[in-house]
């Protein structure tokens, strides 16, 4: 399926800033682990209207593109390709989403897995067209930090449910056979922990 919106969206992209360090985007992905709680329900609904309506995609795709075009950004040789795969990895979200299913990670862990797939398959082709992430600089450092101190402030039970779920990226009923508890509560746990992280961000920063 076409996504008449992409075209605009990569124009805007031939203005993208430089890539950004691979220590930032863990990092982005780190405040966006933080967000999680306050966006859960909205960004669950704006998925289940694009499996719906795939017109409505388009909020997904506005969402995250940024994240996952920088994602793919580091890792090409030139803007032009990595506008092309970002591209790519948009249209196999699309084609996928029908069997997406809500289980409480965000939607761009998901697109980055498939950002991942579709950057290794290009590199495997032609791989003087692919670059390894740098990992000298480390502007990040300081967010990577701060997240470190907020999950270590947790519960235990809460601490393992967050790194199985978002660092492993484990699914519900894998998390929940390994600790010994239901999904249900495992999913509480989560939801718990994600509140806690939150509120411990906000009064220390």
């Amino acid at each position: 399926m076409e996504l008449p919106f992409l075209e605009k969206k990569l124009n805007c992209a031939r203005n993208f800033p430089a890539p950004l360090p691979h220590s930032f985007i863990e990092g982005a992905f780190a405040e966006h682990l933080l967000k999680a709680v306050a966006n859960e329900n909205d960004e669950q609904a704006r998925v289940e209207a694009a499996q719906t309506d795939p017109a409505r995609f388009e909020e997904l795709y506005e969402a995250n593109f940024d994240r996952v075009y920088a994602f793919v950004a580091r890792r090409t040789a030139n803007r032009e390709l990595a506008q092309d795969l970002t591209s790519e990895v948009f249209q196999r979200a699309l084609a996928g989403l029908g069997g997406f299913k809500w289980q409480g990670m965000p939607f761009v862990a998901w697109c980055i897995g498939i950002a991942r797939n579709v950057v290794a398959q290009h590199a495997y082709r032609s791989p003087a067209e692919c670059v390894l992430p740098d990992l000298g600089a480390d502007d990040g450092a300081e967010r990577r930090t701060m997240m470190l101190q907020a999950i270590e402030s947790l519960p235990d039970d809460q601490k393992q449910v967050i790194v199985r779920r978002f660092f492993q990226q484990r699914s519900m009923r894998e998390i929940a056979q390994e600790l010994g508890r239901s999904e249900g509560a495992v999913k509480q746990l989560q939801l718990r922990a994600l509140r806690k992280l939150r509120d411990f961000l906000r009064s220390k920063y």
